[in-house]
């Protein structure tokens, strides 16, 4: 197996307090075929600001400025989500979900 090297030791990761992780199912059960790049990072956000739950409450506009997108586009990314089975939203709030199991 390929050992992989640590290539900055002086910035190595730490899990902070306020820890949000990406689950790596979403590489390896195919989970980014399932909507657009603007959508997951509307995902990236949410995960980031979720609580210990996934839950947030972020507006359009604010999401809109962290990303550089319209209204419009984050009201298309966040239907997408909705359509992959990633979030739940009933505004103004929304909850990152659990991924499903694998088959």
């Amino acid at each position: 197996m390929l050992q992989k090297p640590i290539l900055r030791a002086d910035r190595l990761r730490r899990v902070p307090v306020g820890f949000s992780w990406v689950d790596h199912r979403l590489v390896r059960q195919g989970y980014f075929l399932r909507a657009e790049a603007r959508a997951w990072a509307l995902y990236l956000v949410l995960v980031t600001v979720g609580d210990e739950y996934g839950r947030s409450y972020y507006g359009d506009q604010r999401l809109g400025r962290l990303l550089s997108l319209s209204v419009e586009e984050i009201d298309v990314a966040r239907r997408q989500l909705e359509l992959a089975g990633m979030i739940a939203y009933e505004e103004p709030f929304y909850q990152v979900l659990s991924l499903e199991e694998a088959p």
